[in-house]
């Protein structure tokens, strides 16, 4: 199978949403977020990272899951470690929970980062945390389904050009944007929307659908 679930420390909200999402994947946890595989009543067939933010307590009710330990002085992060280990045993399409809350801002930030640099490589990379989705954008044209009524925003990584967003209360017609611009702020999906992207690196964020939750 090549379809891969990363847990990561950061919040979450377990919503029936949120466990149909990992529903038949393969699971991997970095570090702190093993705390999650309780919750969401997984059971992953790796953990890694340099441990030092799962309790021990944590650790004995996992002691059966296979580990890879790093020092924790390295040069990438516990998700980092995590992701490439399941793109090392096939990850075609990786799933990040835990990666877009949690107290610390530039671990969020860092997460948007990594799936941008993997979605750049072919993999097709997703975030969810029960509550809120985001999905690097493709170069090209791409169908995102959304309830009438979703908000969402488009993340600016670079400057944006050939920018158009269809089906929105505010679209846009191919547009050049500078990457300080606000407009892709808030917007509001009329139903399924469809964004044409011709260069730049951006992610689109949007809400769990409430009938999901």
């Amino acid at each position: 199978m090549s379809r891969f679930t990363i847990l990561l420390a950061g919040a979450i909200r377990p919503t029936p949403a949120l466990r149909q999402a990992l529903a038949g994947s393969r699971i991997i946890a970095a570090d702190g977020g093993m705390a999650h595989a309780e919750t969401l009543g997984v059971v992953p067939e790796l953990w890694v990272g340099d441990f030092d933010s799962a309790p021990a307590a944590l650790a004995a009710r996992f002691a059966a899951v296979p580990r890879e330990t790093f020092a924790r002085d390295k040069d990438r992060t516990d998700g980092e470690l995590a992701i490439d280990a399941a793109i090392a045993r096939g990850a075609r399409t990786i799933l990040l929970v835990g990666a877009l809350g949690g107290p610390r801002t530039d671990h969020a930030f860092m997460h948007l980062i990594l799936a941008l640099r993997y979605a750049a490589r072919g993999i097709d990379m997703a975030l969810f945390d029960g509550t809120e989705h985001a999905l690097p954008l493709r170069l090209g044209s791409q169908r995102i389904d959304m309830q009438p009524g979703t908000d969402f925003s488009l993340l600016k990584f670079s400057d944006l050009s050939g920018l158009s967003i269809a089906g929105a209360r505010w679209p846009l017609d191919d547009v050049a944007l500078p990457f300080e611009s606000i407009l892709t702020q808030s917007n509001q999906a009329l139903g399924p929307i469809e964004i044409t992207l011709r260069q730049g690196r951006a992610i689109l964020v949007f809400q769990a659908d409430p009938a999901s939750a």
